[in-house]
């Protein structure tokens, strides 16, 4: 099976669950009209060249080629890391599988000196930074903190609660600004996040002291189990006018369109104009997480449909249809992508395994009772083992 093809599943068993807005006629209660949505696309699903007034790109052969190099091999570096898991490797993993346009595109519209601040599934993103993609496993099997420095790659290490660096992402654009460097910062969020009190608060303090900052929203449509319709009444983006700064729209399975767009807002904090609030309006095409199973609310055929708009696809696509590449170079990614599957396999088989009692080393400084029960329990349940078994 190609890199391209990992999207693709055997079929799953259909679902007669609705929508909740499914079922609302037009004037209902809750179906107030608002703005209509405004989607800056460059690239279409089916690979067509497409120009946007605000928003377009002159790119080479070459970086076209780059782009495309990007994605592959992140999709790549994800599917064996969600295989690694499967087989006891790492204690879980969050795939990014159909957001790989969002995450390429915006992370190469960023300079050296602009910082990132990602969730926890921002691994395209960190590719771009020069992350090593097995320094991103050490966390997921539970044998460091973040396997790399944040100041080497100006790529902040995971953050793994909700919203919370949307608040040190704002932080630190206010230092920038006040440096007087040229800088920009962006912070990675999906659309469960934008329901968090952090996010709204990080959008008022970059509001009003004008933080050149980048708010990237990533709505791949469910918090988990929870739709946008269940978070929001109004497109995401639109949400910036309230807090007195713009929002725009992007297809966040047009890896173009992604970079042109989160370009042009970093080019505006730079300027000193303020933070952008950037909603990539894709896909989340697995689980949630490897502990979630999206079986259980969500549609077969809301999935089929999305498959469609393949962000990888559509831009070999384009690739083919202008002979900026051949045959042959798609046979040398597709080797070069199996080797980056199998050096980050070795390297993650080649980590110790996780410590089962560090994690109550360092909840108190002077120790306490109750963590020195806990940690007893624990201890004695893990001495009812041997080898697999249960003694």
């Amino acid at each position: 099976m190609t890199v391209e093809g990992t999207a693709a599943r055997k079929p799953r068993r259909s679902s007669k669950r609705t929508s909740a807005s499914a079922n609302k006629a037009p004037g209902a209660p809750g179906t107030e009209p608002t703005l209509e949505p405004q989607l800056v696309q460059l690239l279409t699903p089916e690979g067509e060249r497409v120009q946007h007034p605000e928003y377009d790109l002159d790119l080479s052969p070459e970086e076209l080629r780059g782009l495309y190099r990007d994605m592959v091999l992140t999709r790549r570096f994800d599917a064996e890391a969600t295989s690694l898991q499967r087989q006891g490797e790492l204690g879980l993993w969050a795939s990014l599988l159909g957001q790989e346009a969002a995450q390429i595109g915006s992370g190469r519209a960023l300079r050296d000196d602009d910082y990132v601040f990602p969730t926890y599934r921002e691994h395209g993103v960190a590719w771009c930074r020069g992350v090593d993609p097995a320094n991103l496993l050490g966390m997921f099997r539970g044998v460091n903190h973040g396997g790399w420095d944040p100041n080497s790659n100006n790529f902040h290490l995971y953050t793994i609660v909700i919203g919370s660096q949307t608040l040190h992402a704002t932080g630190y654009a206010m230092g920038v600004a006040k440096d007087g460097a040229d800088s920009a910062v962006i912070a990675y969020f999906g659309d469960g996040a934008s329901s968090q009190g952090d996010v709204a608060e990080s959008f008022t303090f970059s509001a009003v002291y004008n933080a050149p900052v980048v708010f990237f929203c990533q709505n791949n449509q469910w918090a988990i189990s929870e739709p946008t319709e269940k978070q929001t009444r109004v497109p995401l983006y639109q949400r910036a006018q309230g807090f007195g700064f713009p929002g725009v729209r992007v297809d966040g399975n047009d890896v173009l369109a992604c970079l042109a767009v989160t370009r042009a807002a970093l080019e505006r904090a730079r300027r000193g104009e303020g933070p952008t609030l950037v909603e990539a309006f894709t896909y989340r095409m697995g689980a949630h997480t490897t502990s979630d199973d999206p079986t259980r609310y969500r549609l077969d055929d809301e999935r089929a449909a999305w498959e469609a708009k393949d962000p990888i696809l559509r831009l070999r696509t384009y690739l083919e249809k202008q002979g900026h590449a051949d045959a042959a170079y798609f046979e040398q990614l597709e080797a070069e992508s199996e080797a980056l599957g199998k050096r980050v396999r070795e390297a993650v088989r080649a980590m110790p395994d996780p410590d089962h009692m560090a994690m109550f080393d360092h909840v108190y400084a002077d120790g306490h009772a109750l963590v020195d029960e806990e940690r007893a329990q624990f201890a004695a349940y893990q001495a009812s083992f041997a080898d697999g078994e249960v003694k």
